[in-house]
């Protein structure tokens, strides 16, 4: 398997942890982590496209809350980002969600939970049981809706003002 992880400076001790464990594990880590101070969107949409482009199974993002790094993940497509802060909801994060990145916060859990909540969601597979399936495919769908009304509102419309339309004439 093969992991993509990242963090900016908030949270550089938690992703060598993060590294460490992985590789310890024997599994695959590409690291997109910039040295020095960073902005956690770059960072978050690097790892977010290599998974969803199938360069690597899953993501760990680690910012100074987790926050940024996941909503910044969850906007690109087949991305299912999830913040965690212990074990029971990463493991939750996979069995009932399938997230396939898993965020944390560097400044709100140490190191040692950071490697707790990290093989708790390493070692949890999506439940089979029918009503997640079902659940998750609800979710499938409205992704699918999303990203269809974006590439239509796109269409032929590069030349769109991005303003509000109330906003456009001031």
């Amino acid at each position: 398997m093969k992991i993509a992880i990242g963090c900016d400076h908030g949270g550089v001790p938690v992703k060598e942890a993060v590294r460490q464990e992985l590789e310890s594990a024997g599994l695959d880590v590409l690291d997109f982590s910039p040295p020095g101070e960073s902005d956690y969107p770059d960072v978050a949409q690097q790892v977010a496209e290599a998974v969803a482009a199938g360069d690597a199974t899953r993501g760990v993002l680690v910012c100074g809350t987790g926050i940024g790094m996941s909503i910044t993940a969850n906007k690109v497509d087949g991305v299912r980002a999830a913040l965690c802060a212990d074990p029971y909801s990463a493991r939750m994060s996979r069995e009932h969600n399938d997230a396939n990145v898993l965020c944390m916060g560097g400044r709100t859990i140490g190191v040692g939970a950071a490697t707790e909540i990290l093989r708790a969601w390493l070692r949890a597979e999506p439940s089979a049981e029918e009503r997640h399936v079902r659940r998750r495919a609800k979710v499938a769908k409205l992704e699918e809706l999303a990203s269809n009304e974006r590439l239509s509102e796109g269409a032929g419309r590069g030349d769109r003002d991005p303003r509000p339309a109330d906003s456009q004439n001031r």
